[in-house]
This record gives C-alpha cells, sequence and structure tokens, in this order.
C-alpha cells in the first residue's frame, strides 16, 4: 500500500515539475486549469502564483488539505475530492495531470480521457504524464494492479485531432510513495488549435 501522506513530506521544498513549468509558459493568458491528483499542492501553487484559477482534485483528503495549507487558501483555488476513474471534469483552459491519469484504471481510462478532451476550452492545452509498458509497475514481481500503462504508438493515438506541442519518453530510476522503482513515463502537452510544435 502506498503512503502518499509520507511521500508528499519526504518531497516538501520541491519546485514545480517541468511539465507544468512547461504547459504554463505555453498558455496564455492564464485562465481556468485543474489540477489532477495534486498531491502536495506543488503545481497548484506555482499556477496560482502565475494567475491561474485552479480547481485541484485528489482522491486523498491529505492531498487536498496539504495542498490549502501550502497556497494559504487562495481566493483563486477550489479543491474536490474524487476519484478520477468517476470524474466529469468541468471546462478548463489547462488541464495537468501530473503522474496522476496512470492510476485510473483500464476499464475506466478511455473514458475519462474523453471527458477530459472534451473539457478542454478552444486554445486549451492538456499537460499529462502516462506511464510506459516498461515501467516497473507495469509487470513482474513490482507489478501494481489497476493501473493504465501504454505503449508509445498508443499514447500517439490518445493525442489524434491535437496539437502535439511536446511528447517526451523518459526511463529512470527513483523514489515513489511505493518505494524505489524504475519509470518509463511520457510528458504530453497537446493543445486544441495549431501553435509551433517543438521537435519531439
Amino acid at each position: 500500500m502506498a503512503d502518499w501522506a509520507e511521500y508528499y513530506r519526504r518531497l516538501g521544498g520541491r519546485g514545480p515539475s517541468p511539465l507544468a513549468l512547461r504547459a504554463a509558459e505555453l498558455a496564455s493568458p492564464p485562465g481556468v486549469a485543474l489540477d489532477l491528483g495534486c498531491g502536495d499542492g506543488t503545481e497548484t501553487r506555482f499556477l496560482l502564483e502565475q494567475g491561474w484559477s485552479v480547481i485541484a482534485v485528489d482522491l486523498e483528503p491529505a492531498a487536498l488539505e496539504l495542498t490549502r495549507e501550502r497556497t494559504g487558501d487562495h481566493s483563486q483555488l477550489s479543491t474536490h475530492q474524487a476519484d478520477l476513474a468517476e470524474y466529469e471534469p468541468p471546462a478548463a483552459d489547462l488541464i495537468l495531470a501530473s503522474a496522476s491519469l496512470p492510476f485510473v484504471p483500464p476499464e475506466h481510462f478511455g473514458t475519462l480521457w474523453t471527458r477530459l478532451r472534451a473539457a478542454l476550452n478552444p486554445q486549451g492545452l492538456m499537460a499529462v504524464h502516462l506511464f510506459g509498458d516498461r515501467d516497473s509497475w507495469a509487470h513482474g514481481d513490482s507489478a501494481v494492479g489497476g493501473m493504465t500503462f501504454h505503449q508509445r504508438a498508443e499514447a500517439e493515438a490518445l493525442l489524434e485531432g491535437l496539437e502535439i506541442l511536446q511528447l517526451e519518453e523518459q526511463e529512470f530510476d527513483g523514489s515513489s510513495g511505493r518505494g524505489p522503482k524504475h519509470w518509463h513515463r511520457f510528458s504530453i502537452i497537446a493543445g486544441t488549435h495549431p501553435r509551433h510544435s517543438e521537435p519531439r
């Protein structure tokens, strides 16, 4: 069982993820952002500081409490406790999901993805992490049930019809709420209208 509260405490003082930094740089001007799986609140706080109105969503009450603490109950913040598998997202200009979508079971992932795409406002951006099939949680003794993993071609297929601004595939060893692991991750930023794409 993952102890995410302890994991968040160990991450104390970290900066916002490169995914959030790049998404905020590309998304202009600030509008309404969803931070799905807000965790320790670092990305939520960063987006608030950049002028966004943020809806922070997490299944864990401890995560939402920590997010509110770290943001001082900011006037442009709202928090929502929800299982992403059942979440009905409101319209948004930026949808940020840092390493949270893979925790949605395969039988619910497609429906949630459709909802997220439909929630994007015109000129909106989706910035998400997906886990690849070589992630240590995808197989063997370290496999974690009920998670969704993608091959690169499957990740690309999810983005059909969107303007892909970033699609980076990364593998590295690091820590997690379940201890050390090998990460295989796709860092994706895609938009609903043409922009200048970067090399992949």
